[in-house]
């Protein structure tokens, strides 16, 4: 049906991206009118009706808002930042505007709710970060608008969430150090800080397990406050370690740097693996062997499903899980006279 056609419908027919298709049928710059005109009448072919004809039948605002804890968000270069940016994106490509809240720490633990939500000015809302379980219960039993989470998840509460595949990201690189010779791996994270942070720290311990390899507690390094903010010095020394496994390639960044202060060289002398494959701007190393997180689709299938969500449309509710993939640069190294080691 008519309403069923999206602007990637009409980008994919005629070749271009999709923020072309949007720039053109909404009269922006940033096409040629030649374009514009063959973008028009194949959407007028293919029955496109506009989502802004749809939202002023249906009193909708056109805005969704998007709420972020200001402890994880930081700046534009962070990996929030950037996550937000891809999110605006995708919201404009279908024909929706992003307004951004930043969380704060009082508020939070205040209960107090979000000024988006109490001012009613949005259809719609993302939650994009891990925020105090107290707080989402309020959010989510006072208020009806539809709402989707974002890189964090709660089990007490049925709510629909797009998140990375932390767990089995953690695994494969965990199992990429074992098979490289490494058998005293450590990991750096606080567990209870966020649960991305937790289910990667839970697929470090199942490749543990099923190399029979036996975790000693010690071997669980804690890298920030319960506020987020990631301490300075994280590790003095390996400690009897050989390679550590860190949450994201910050946390990573640091230990590297602590470990060289003290003496010690990556890869030479201990390995160390990241997640996320990215570092805020200014951060110059770049050698961070890591599981690159596809941002770009999750902020595409959170705004997909939360679209669906206002117009009361299916989606795919529940917890969606977006993959990455292993990218391998230069801090890991064979352990000497180890080998591949086989599974057991």
């Amino acid at each position: 049906m008519a309403k069923d056609v999206t602007l990637a419908d009409i980008a994919s027919r005629v070749g271009v991206s999709n923020v072309a298709v949007s720039k053109a049928l909404s009269g922006k710059p940033g096409v040629s009118q030649e374009l514009r005109s063959k973008i028009k009448k194949i959407a007028e072919e293919m029955g496109y009706v506009s989502n802004a004809a749809g939202k002023a039948a249906s009193n909708e605002t056109g805005n969704i808002g998007v709420i972020i804890p200001e402890r994880f968000y930081g700046d534009s270069f962070s990996f929030y930042g950037r996550l937000y940016e891809k999110v605006v994106r995708a919201l404009y490509e279908n024909e929706y505007y992003g307004i951004l809240e930043m969380l704060g720490k009082e508020e939070e633990e205040s209960g107090i709710l979000p000024k988006v939500m109490q001012d009613e000015k949005v259809d719609g809302l993302i939650l994009l970060g891990q925020m105090e379980d107290g707080y989402i219960k309020r959010m989510v039993s006072q208020t009806r608008l539809p709402v989707i989470f974002l890189d964090t998840y709660v089990p007490f509460a049925e709510v629909d969430t797009v998140i990375s595949d932390g767990y089995y990201g953690m695994y494969l690189l965990t199992n990429l150090l074992i098979a490289r010779g490494h058998r005293q791996i450590g990991y750096v994270g606080n567990v209870d800080a966020t649960s991305s942070i937790a289910d990667r720290y839970w697929g470090y311990r199942r490749a543990l397990r099923e190399n029979r390899i036996e975790f000693e507690a010690d071997w669980e390094i804690v890298d920030r406050d319960k506020y987020g903010k990631t301490y300075d010095r994280i590790v003095d020394s390996p400690k009897g370690l050989d390679a550590f496994v860190c949450n994201c390639d910050y946390t990573a960044y640091i230990v590297i740097k602590n470990l060289e202060e003290a003496g010690y060289r990556v890869p030479e002398d201990i390995s160390v693996v990241g997640f996320d494959n990215f570092l805020p701007a200014g951060v110059t190393e770049s050698r961070i062997t890591s599981y690159e997180v596809n941002t770009e689709q999750m902020a595409r299938l959170s705004v997909k499903s939360l679209i669906r969500k206002i117009g009361k449309k299916r989606y795919a509710g529940g917890i969606q899980i977006v993959t990455g993939r292993i990218v391998e640069k230069e801090t890991v190294k064979d352990r000497a006279g180890s080998g591949v080691l086989e599974r057991v």
